[in-house]
């Protein structure tokens, strides 16, 4: 039950589609099977020659059979696919929410490249409850009730014959079918989840493999995959051909055993038709259950790593939510503390990320932090945005305590560029747009300036309308950082954090880029992060850190008046140069 708990939440709300989809599948196998009862009391009735007053009623029922059949079918995979594919957005969502719910550590985990691809193939396996498991199940056990009240009708001892073929069919081969085909099934599933994460690391991490003269090993590791993966769909589909096989000789049996039970029992030619055409239908309708009992061992642990996701319990909300003021916003920081325990940062366990952390920046102001690698500037920037609780200490927007305040609000204010974004598979200007749907061309054009853009987007095929692949596929890695540059800048939040902005650029369109963003006109306040220091004359204040603490602070001409560690920075700097 818990497995399948996630997506009836998610279909609940299309209930009614749900609902349309089973009952148009239902009515087409009973058209189907209506459709070989009307033909074979035709059939045979037609051979004791009477006159075509008799016939005209059962020639009617095999038209309207045959077309509502066709046209049932179609909308039975027309609503079933929409049920299907609408769930499936729905629980795309609340996956989304459960893995923000999720704790520190483990968010971080499912993040990563390998299990971020995994829990994207377990939600997509879901769909095939409904579409391979449940649909067909209903329409296969109305179905053979059908068929046994057809023949019952026709020969009430033949009833007894086809009950039992439907018992083998849609029990007896559908328990073999989980029980043989469950494991070659599982290996099957797991193989598919490896060659999925291997194959994205060779299309979309190829270039840099290459560099570090790794794309062999990876490319041999992605052929690894197939190869089991090959091997455990070969096993399944034996067992799917045996269990195939198996259903195709108990169909036969059970319609010749009827045919052979209604003759015993003293029927007429066109009852005994009847029976055995309508046993022959009403099998074939319960046989797709082996196949559903199969997929659905295979999708079961898929539904129930999903499942344990959604059970993640919801964050405490405020009771009554604050309210940010607009305009920029200031943000302080007062004794926060975040240690390594909780999966932030790159440093040693148990360390601390943030040690204390005590920092105020006023509304308005530029400022940049800089410090050696692990000093927590990211760890910073993530507790101002909110994707890192800092375990002690409080984080204040607009004077306002941000556990007091509305999440979506605090969202809303603070946003900006991480070094984990990503371009979405789409045009150039639909992956800008992301960050303002309604914003103008002169407001693009702006954004895009200011993140040295422009001219990337006149050197492309299409322009704007180029099409780029998920990921930033078919950009550069300096294109791409400017794409998302772009679009923190386009958004125009009260609080803009950025991590890196340019990183992936040549040393000149750094420097240009980043002194742009702290001299520039406009925008809210700013929180940027970088380890390049020739273009930080224009910040307001530099704020240095090392070991999760602020050591220095002022600005740039000041700093590098006085020995400390931003003139040691500097002199690293020059020398690297």
């Amino acid at each position: 039950m818990n497995a399948v708990g996630g997506m009836w939440g998610a279909v609940r709300p299309h209930g009614v589609r749900l609902v349309a989809a089973g009952l148009a599948g239902v009515a087409a196998e009973l058209c189907g099977l209506g459709l070989i009862a009307a033909a074979a009391w035709l059939i045979a009735r037609a051979a004791q020659q009477p006159g075509m007053a008799a016939l005209g009623l059962a020639v009617v029922a095999v038209r309207a059979f045959a077309v509502g059949k066709g046209s049932l079918r179609y909308v039975e995979r027309l609503a079933g696919h929409d049920v299907a594919l609408r769930a499936l957005a729905e629980l795309r969502g609340r996956v989304f929410d459960a893995l923000g719910r999720a704790p520190g550590e483990r968010r971080e985990r499912l993040r990563e490249g390998e299990a971020l691809t995994g829990l994207v193939a377990d939600v997509d396996a879901v769909q095939d409850l409904l579409l391979r498991c449940v649909l067909p199940a209903v329409a296969a056990v109305v179905c053979g009730l059908a068929g046994v009240v057809v023949c019952a009708a026709a020969v009430p001892v033949a009833a007894v014959v086809l009950a039992a073929g439907l018992v083998v069919a849609g029990v007896v081969l559908a328990v073999a079918a989980a029980v043989l085909g469950g494991r070659s099934a599982a290996r099957a599933a797991e193989a598919r989840r490896v060659l999925a994460v291997r194959a994205l690391d060779v299309l979309e991490g190829g270039q840099d493999l290459e560099v570090f003269g790794a794309r062999e090993r990876f490319a041999g590791a992605a052929e690894d995959a197939a190869r089991r993966l090959e091997r455990a769909e070969r096993s399944a589909a034996r067992v799917s051909a045996l269990v195939a096989g198996a259903g195709f000789a108990v169909q036969g049996l059970t319609a010749a055993a009827v045919a052979w039970v209604s003759m015993r029992a003293g029927a007429d030619e066109v009852a005994v038709a009847v029976a055995a055409l309508t046993a022959l239908v009403a099998v074939e309708a319960v046989l797709p259950l082996a196949a559903a009992a199969q997929r659905l061992r295979e999708v079961l642990p898929a539904s129930r790593r999903v499942a344990e996701l959604l059970r993640t319990p919801p964050q405490p909300v405020p009771a009554r939510p604050r309210v940010l003021p607009p305009g920029p916003l200031s943000v302080e920081l007062l004794g926060v503390h975040v240690s390594y325990d909780g999966g932030v940062g790159c440093g040693r366990a148990g360390a601390a990320a943030l040690d204390g952390l005590d920092l105020l920046v006023e509304r308005g102001r530029r400022v940049a932090v800089v410090g050696a690698s692990g000093a927590g500037k990211s760890t910073l920037l993530a507790v101002a945005c909110g994707e890192v609780t800092p375990g002690a200490g409080s984080v204040l927007l607009g004077g306002l305590e941000v556990s007091a305040c509305d999440r979506d609000a605090v969202r809303a204010a603070v946003r900006g560029l991480s070094q984990d974004a990503h371009v979405f598979a789409g045009t150039v200007r639909a992956n800008l747009l992301l960050a303002r749907p309604g914003a103008s061309g002169e407001q693009m054009e702006a954004a895009a300036r200011r993140a040295r853009f422009t001219e990337v987007v006149e050197r492309l095929p299409e322009g704007w309308d180029t099409v780029v692949g998920a990921g930033g596929h078919g950009l550069s890695g300096g294109q791409r950082q400017r794409l998302l540059l772009a679009r923190a800048l386009l958004a125009d939040p009260p609080v803009l954090v950025l991590d890196e902005p340019a990183e992936g650029l040549d040393p000149v369109t750094a420097d240009a880029v980043v002194g742009d963003l702290l001299s520039g006109a406009g925008g809210g306040t700013l929180l940027l992060v970088t380890h390049r220091l020739a273009a930080l004359g224009g910040a307001d204040e530099v704020v240095v850190m090392d070991g999760g603490r602020v050591v220095q602070r002022g600005g740039h001409g000041d700093l590098l008046a006085r020995p400390g560690p931003y003139r040691d920075l500097w002199e690293a700097e020059l020398l690297a140069a």
